[in-house]
């Protein structure tokens, strides 16, 4: 199964996009490249009469396999939302079957920056955060009657029972996602009145300029739902970056979001039902991480960030370990945690770890002779193999079938004697091994380890 990216070369892209141009009376595209970065589809910036565009399209024909809705769809919830005055671009095309480039849409490309740190990096957040939360409040405030009808409703119980479904299908074998999942089935709230759900709006899918919001992008995980999944998804502890003392998108307090979202919506919000999606969609994330490694696997993506994202799995873990404890008695949070499980020093021949760290040396010898997305793929090497050697470092075993499943059943849970403890030390271990430089993994060693 060829990616999608095997399958057209830039110049085949040109060609495509010169076709779907014309039929708009546009010019031919110029200066067409790929912009790095994009966990799922690709984006291509490209100049047509002198102005910007973006193309955006799927990385293979197979990936669009099992979504509930196509590109067309997401097109048309976008140009719903930009009529509507929410800070969307301008849909000016939909690709057809016989423009041979596979399924997108092209976009007036917008001013600023999607890149969370320039953003959170700008002279006034607290400004920029109630934009964001004016934004999202429209978003939430569209009329169903302006969008199409075939954006789906999500139900929670049933999507819960689809993570665990998802936590089966990758093994079964992760003790703090079946925790995760347990607490969801133990609270699962009461419906309420749907409203449009972006369904990734966070730091990584805004742009800004000048302490202002000047895009939203991705649209395309959109559904009805619970207002509260949207506004708890942003404030997770991965799309606040560096900022983890600003709870909300990293630009500031919750209190300050939900005050400017309520101002803007009218719609009083509930803390309970915000901690309910934040667990949610903290694990519904490190499934969607743990399930970039099939999509490699099976061949539908073969660029390496797939394998790369799916290690970021034990980010999500830490995060969720660090939202649950505190329901856990007081003497198990006193606990002290076991030492880690070093494997011995290498001696003899080179280790795979040793193996793996001189490649990662030589690379940063050629970096500079890269450019653009080769330039980003590099990064991402290097990233990987540094997981490699850090990995070789310990002798643990970080899956554990017959624990998770104790704990999916609720025979064992965080009462049960030592085993926050062991998590809280396997979650630092493992996440030390594939993301140092993730800043919650230093909040979680002051807080379990009282180091500074």
């Amino acid at each position: 199964m060829a990616r999608m990216g095997e399958e057209h070369s830039a110049t085949s892209i040109v060609d495509g996009l010169a076709r779907a141009l014309a039929r708009c009376g546009m010019p031919a595209p110029e200066q067409l490249r790929r912009l790095t970065g994009g966990a799922t589809m690709e984006s291509w910036l490209f100049v047509s009469g002198g102005e910007p565009f973006v193309l955006r399209r799927a990385p293979s024909l197979e990936f669009m396999d099992g979504r509930p809705y196509g590109h067309d769809t997401e097109a048309a919830i976008i140009r719903a939302a930009h009529g509507a005055g929410v800070t969307a671009p301008e849909v000016v095309l939909e690709l057809d079957p016989d423009d041979g480039i596979g399924s997108g849409f092209v976009m007036r490309a917008l001013a600023g920056t999607p890149d969370p740190r320039a953003i959170l990096a700008m002279d006034q957040p607290g400004q920029l955060l109630g934009e964001v939360a004016r934004d999202l409040a429209r978003i939430h405030s569209l009329d169903p009657a302006t969008l199409p009808g075939n954006i789906p409703d999500m139900d929670y119980g049933e999507a819960v029972e689809g993570l665990v479904d998802q936590y089966e299908d990758a093994g079964a074998d992760r003790p703090i996602i079946a925790l995760g999942l347990k607490w969801l089935r133990d609270n699962l709230p009461e419906r309420v009145e749907p409203v449009l759900n972006h369904g990734d709006y966070r730091l990584g899918n805004l742009l800004a300029e000048d302490s202002h919001l000047t895009g939203v992008l991705d649209w395309e995980l959109a559904h009805f739902g619970d207002r509260h999944e949207d506004l708890a998804f942003g404030c997770m502890a991965v799309w606040r970056f560096a900022r983890v003392d600003r709870p909300a998108l990293g630009l500031g307090s919750l209190e300050d979001y939900v005050a400017a979202y309520e101002a803007e919506s009218g719609v009083a919000l509930d803390a309970g039902r915000f901690r309910f999606w934040l667990v949610y969609r903290t694990v519904w994330w490190a499934l969607g991480c743990i399930r970039m490694a099939d999509f490699w696997r099976t061949g539908e993506d073969r660029m390496l960030e797939r394998v790369v994202i799916s290690r970021r799995t034990s980010e999500q873990e830490l995060d969720l370990l660090l939202l649950l404890e505190d329901g856990s008695p007081e003497e198990e949070q006193a606990r002290p945690l076991p030492p880690p499980d070093l494997a011995p020093e290498p001696q003899g021949e080179a280790s795979v770890g040793e193996i793996a760290t001189a490649i990662s040396e030589w690379l940063a010898t050629i970096k500079d002779r890269m450019e653009g997305h080769d330039r980003f793929q590099l990064a991402v090497a290097r990233n990987a193999l540094g997981m490699i050697a850090r990995g070789e470092e310990l002798a643990g075993e970080f899956a554990d079938e017959f624990l998770a499943q104790e704990l999916l059943d609720g025979d064992r849970s965080l009462a049960t004697p030592g085993l926050l403890a062991m998590l809280r030390r396997s979650a630092l271990d493992k996440l030390a091994a594939d993301v140092p430089k993730y800043p919650m993994l230093e909040l979680a060693r002051a807080k379990w380890m009282g180091e500074d």
